[in-house]
């Protein structure tokens, strides 16, 4: 029994061996060499490490080999750590908000959540715009370009997603009740997702060309509107659409960042709403036929019914969304130009420049595992806000 029990252990563990050793290879050594980068001066050959023997205590011993992360991403550990507490303060607070206080009736527990909250996103938001400055204050010129490549991500990703996936759900929505031709549709409508994406990319940059005879250029002065610079225009776009004079985070995405999120919205609301499809297909009917009986509406059916049951597959296009938009790069990088003035440099492309153009593989190793650990830290918190509102049926 005992040698029959080591051979199916064996067996197992061969028939494993190649996917853990793919993944070895591709997935956790990168990881670990980039980290053993990071803490090394590294400009094409290998430098010295960083670390100093000689601090005097552990704490200087850490910086001095976290030396890269402080030049090249944070450049102040205090306003790093003020940002950080500026967030821990608004995701802690929500959930002591969803845990306790909304469970609160009355007017008056209502008025003081309203107040609270108020206090808290103020607080929050003051810490964090202080780290955030903090932050960019320290860094030398060319060194600001990870963490302002970190608010245009951000920009991307809140711009894009939530469209694509309400966009996506309504189309499969239309697709999935009884219309003719519902496969030619549902084939048109994935073909974007595709489409190469420089060749999708080359597209729209002619689309959305600064030339006044551009369709989209000549689409607007037949409407009466003056011709747009699009992705030769790096004002932000509530600006130049409002005439307002914004600066700062709260200015918004430029004029040419616009453009390319409306790219992604084309490129990946078909590909959710057939995600969404199959979803939609694995729905009983008899539910939604309980709930006529019920006498519900067509609106309640889609509140109560299918937005439930859908949650797990929205849960899902949501995670592979953000950890999409905060890695993305073959559109970005066909589409900037000089004239819009670095407002398309994600925090991939801020990393592709350290690395390629000004060849300091160290601090750009540095910016790889900093964006990392922003990704794993978005899917953690996307994990806990919505993971207990998902329905498994």
């Amino acid at each position: 029994m005992r040698h029959q029990r080591t051979t199916e252990n064996i067996t197992g563990w061969l028939f494993v061996a190649p996917a853990v050793i793919l993944i070895f290879i591709f997935g956790i050594f990168p990881i670990g060499y980039a980290a053993y980068m990071s803490v090394h001066t590294w400009r094409i050959r290998q430098g010295a490490i960083l670390c100093d023997p000689e601090a005097a205590d552990v704490i200087a011993l850490v910086r001095s080999c976290l030396s890269n992360y402080e030049t090249a991403v944070l450049g102040d550990w205090g306003g790093a750590a003020l940002f950080a507490l500026g967030l821990v303060v608004l995701f802690g607070a929500y959930l002591v908000w969803t845990r306790l206080f909304s469970k609160r009736d009355g007017a008056i527990f209502a008025v003081l959540r309203f107040a609270a909250g108020l206090v808290v996103i103020a607080v929050a938001m003051t810490l964090i715009s202080q780290g955030y400055n903090t932050m960019i204050g320290a860094l030398r010129t060319r060194d600001q370009a990870f963490l302002k490549g970190l608010q245009i991500t951000i920009y991307y990703a809140f711009g894009s997603i939530p469209l694509q996936l309400g966009l996506g759900l309504l189309l499969a929505y239309v697709l999935h009740s009884r219309i003719k031709a519902k496969a030619l549709f549902r084939t048109i409508f994935f073909l974007p997702y595709v489409t190469p994406a420089v060749a999708a990319a080359v597209v729209f940059g002619t689309v959305f060309s600064a030339r006044a005879t551009s369709p989209m250029n000549q689409l607007v002065q037949l409407f009466g509107g003056d011709v747009q610079r699009w992705l030769a225009e790096p004002r932000p776009f509530l600006n130049v659409v409002f005439g307002l004079n914004l600066e700062g985070f709260i200015a918004g995405p430029s004029m040419a960042l616009v453009v390319v999120i409306i790219l992604g919205i084309w490129t990946y609301t078909g590909y959710n709403a057939v995600i969404f499809m199959a979803g939609l297909g694995n729905i009983p009917k008899d539910l939604y036929e309980a709930a006529r009986v019920d006498g519900a509406t067509d609106w309640h059916i889609f509140r109560y019914v299918t937005m439930p049951l859908l949650s797990p597959v929205t849960f899902y296009l949501s995670i592979l969304g953000f950890i999409g938009t905060f890695t993305a790069f073959n559109t970005l990088f066909v589409m900037r130009t000089p004239t819009n003035a670095g407002t398309l440099d994600t925090s991939a492309l801020v990393i592709f420049d350290t690395f390629r153009a000004q060849n300091r593989w160290a601090e750009a190793t540095a910016q790889a595992i900093v964006l990392l650990l922003l990704v794993l830290a978005m899917t953690q918190i996307q994990r806990s806000l919505l993971e207990k509102r998902v329905f498994y049926g």
